[in-house]
């Protein structure tokens, strides 16, 4: 299986998905803006609330610096809106449950959990510039600390 992964300079593929409410949200809406999309696996799991608590937490910081947030998971919006009642999150969160865009941003395929190989969402998190282009592709990040160094090298 050969694994897509994006890379500084391509062109964000777009998407359009539903978010915790339903309504349809898609990248290009942010076209003119910066923003920061993040792939998790499973909204209301530990470290998934731990990365999406710090994104709320330092939301302001970011949206001030002209970053707007996007976190995406293979949740139904049922599932995202009692995690975004629960949290006080204040961003949107967006439902891909057959995991299309998952797949094209190279957040799903092959990885380790536990020693064992795989398949599953691959914490990710992108910074797509204004005019829709890979800035910055990271994958298989950590949940805990990872706001803080987006915000060391996004916002310092």
């Amino acid at each position: 299986m050969s694994e897509q992964r994006l890379s500084p300079g391509d062109t964000a593929p777009d998407f359009t998905l539903p978010d915790a409410e339903g309504k349809n949200v898609s990248l290009s809406d942010f076209r003119g803006k910066s923003v920061v999309v993040y792939f998790y696996p499973a909204a209301g799991t530990p470290g998934c609330t731990k990365q999406a608590c710090d994104f709320r937490d330092n939301l302001s910081e970011l949206n001030d610096a002209g970053y707007q947030i996007l976190g995406i998971s293979p949740d139904k919006p049922a599932k995202l809106a009692k995690f975004v009642d629960a949290e006080k999150l204040t961003f949107p969160l967006l439902s891909d449950p057959d995991k299309t865009v998952l797949t094209q941003w190279g957040a799903f395929g092959e990885k380790k959990n536990y020693g064992k190989i795989v398949q599953g969402v691959i914490r990710s998190t992108f910074i797509i510039d204004a005019e829709g282009k890979v800035e910055k592709a990271m994958y298989n990040v950590r949940a805990t600390g990872h706001v803080a160094k987006l915000l060391r090298e996004l916002v310092f």
